[in-house]
């Protein structure tokens, strides 16, 4: 793994855009402070960038750094969380400006999972993570499930997992208001 984390921090560096196993389903991710990144991960996905992409990091304790304020129950539901939860949090800060939505929020998940921790706290920056797959079609389960087309489309596939037939589920995903309200989007 150290040596596959090794790679895909090096493309991250260099601005690429990486497919790599996550929490979750496999991702296509990239430096979220790279706007050019950003934009390549859009045009491979077919994806209109009004459509925000997630974010992962590593430790909660982050949160401050990309958010202007993080509502008290946020802490709460991170801390109780039972599965991989995406919170969409209202403005955001110290990312790519592409990478936020246009009412200003960010959608950002703390991943536990081996790989994507590790990368994330190697990196020191929140890396993207979007489902691996065409916008509109089907998310893909497993990576054996991942179409030719992004293959192709990403500059590093991360040899890590690739055998696993888990069929993981895509995150839940709470859209939080700066007092605290909570809207689910996806259970």
């Amino acid at each position: 793994m150290n040596e596959e984390i090794k790679r895909a921090f090096n493309i991250l560096v260099s601005g690429g855009i990486i497919l790599y196993p996550t929490d979750t389903i496999w991702g296509i991710g990239c430096d979220a402070t790279n706007e050019k990144a950003i934009n390549q991960i859009y045009e491979l996905k077919k994806r209109v960038d009004s459509k925000a992409l997630i974010t992962l990091l590593d430790s909660p304790a982050k949160l401050n750094y990309y958010l202007h304020e993080v509502p008290d129950i946020a802490w709460d539901l991170i801390e109780l969380a039972d599965k991989p939860l995406t919170i969409i949090y209202d403005d955001a800060r110290n990312v790519a400006s592409n990478l936020i939505a246009e009412d200003g929020s960010l959608a950002i998940r703390i991943t536990q999972e081996t790989f994507s921790k590790t990368l994330c706290q190697r990196f020191r920056k929140p890396i993207v993570s979007t489902s691996a797959n065409i916008s509109g079609q089907p998310s893909p389960t497993n990576f054996a499930d991942i179409s030719e087309e992004i293959k192709n489309g990403v500059d590093y596939i991360v040899n890590f997992r690739q055998d696993e037939k888990t069929n993981p589920k895509p995150s839940s995903i709470i859209k939080l208001g700066k007092s605290g309200q909570i809207r689910i989007i996806r259970e």
